[in-house]
């Protein structure tokens, strides 16, 4: 057995960024940045007004000004505001040349083209001065994830298209003849088949995009057809049959097809029977076939390796809690618990079977117990990964 960093380190070494791709500014929402964007224009572009009101060029309380004429978005007052003049401005108007300030329509008193301004006026100007968000040269720098608020930004510069990593490609595969999918009828000695829809909704999070392929019965025949099918992928996730049972077939048949195995079994629970390798230009890995084994796997190993393909650093917020109370002394293997964390303190669930998956569902986070770890008290600090 190796050990969870070990682990990590080989399996980061089998992928490598994908390529990239010119999408649609409209579609790239999820997708990675491959290419640094600079921006060519301002924003504003102009001085513009804040509120909706008259633009001065000086103010007085009381004074009396003659309104001049109307700036209104997307239609400019042309023209010079003298010191006995407004004119009547609207939210995201261009400032006329000469104003200094706008005065809100609720400080003023209007009788036809005259204003006359109240006396517990406001010192604020309200205008928004031309780049007060962002000059020309600023930048959207590669790699980072595109949020919706990078989204707006990148639209407010004025960037059609961008290049991004191109989506790994995950193929995922359940085995075993005790497997249906969802909404099938097992008979009295089968189970539904959980981990591969929770897998798929795990890695899509990520930005990959997902296949799941037909359960993969326990026989060389089979699994064969699936690994046929698994072709194009950028990554096979097996689910099951890697352990050493005599039903337990993914491992020969995988290296009957042609699989290079980096490594097999990592110390850590849950997800001792761990595999990895290259099967072709395709790596594959194999997780535990037990629900809880499985999500816990593809989050601590299969999400940074998602990140690496997108071309983001394979890193994971990993943080530190307070225990809410006591644990008991842990075994020779790393252990992901399930735990939920709140308020800065992290309380361990009492069960931590494999099976689990109501368990898994109430947590928010896995407390990770190092390899012989000592007992821990009430307030002691523990390393947490958040879900």
């Amino acid at each position: 057995m190796i050990s969870v960093t070990e682990a990590k380190s080989k399996l980061f070494d089998l992928v490598q960024p994908l390529g990239t791709e010119v999408v649609d500014l409209a579609a790239a929402s999820g997708r990675v940045l491959a290419e640094t964007v600079t921006s060519t224009r301002a924003q504003p572009p102009f001085a513009s007004s804040a509120m909706d009101g008259y633009a001065v060029a000086q103010a007085e309380p009381g004074q009396v000004l003659k309104v001049k004429g109307e700036s209104s978005a997307g239609h400019r007052f042309d023209g010079l505001v003298k010191s006995s003049q407004a004119v009547r401005i609207f939210t995201g108007a261009v400032v006329p040349e000469g104003a200094t300030r706008i005065i809100i329509q609720e400080d003023v008193d209007v009788e036809a083209d005259q204003i006359t301004l109240h006396r517990n006026l406001d010192t604020k100007s309200y205008i928004r001065p031309a780049g007060g968000d962002f000059e020309p040269g600023a930048k959207v720098k590669a790699p980072v994830v595109l949020t919706p608020g990078l989204i707006s930004l990148l639209a407010s510069m004025n960037v059609p298209k961008l290049m991004v990593y191109k989506r790994p490609v995950i193929a995922v595969l359940s085995t075993g003849d005790e497997l249906v999918m969802p909404g099938e009828h097992p008979s009295k000695d089968q189970f539904i088949a959980s981990n591969a829809l929770g897998l798929k909704a795990l890695f899509e999070s990520k930005g990959a995009e997902v296949r799941v392929l037909p359960i993969a019965r326990d026989t060389a025949s089979s699994l064969t057809t699936a690994y046929k099918l698994a072709q194009g992928a950028d990554l096979l996730v097996t689910i099951g049959g890697a352990s050493v049972g005599d039903h337990d077939l993914v491992r020969s048949t995988a290296q009957s097809f042609g699989l290079d195995q980096t490594f097999y079994k990592v110390a850590m629970r849950p997800g001792k029977p761990l595999m990895a390798g290259k099967m072709g230009g395709m790596t594959m890995v194999g997780l535990p076939g037990n629900p809880v084994s499985s999500m816990v796997c593809g989050t601590v190993f299969i999400f940074p390796m998602i990140d690496r393909m997108q071309g983001l650093p394979a890193h994971q917020p990993y943080r530190s809690a307070n225990l809410s109370h006591e644990l008991s002394a842990n075994g020779a293997r790393e252990h992901y618990v399930r735990a939920r964390l709140e308020g800065g303190q992290v309380t361990v669930f009492d069960r931590q079977d494999s099976s689990l998956l109501t368990v898994l569902a109430d947590a928010n986070c896995l407390a990770i117990r190092p390899p012989h770890a000592k007992a821990a008290q009430k307030g002691d600090a523990i390393e947490v990964l958040p879900l």
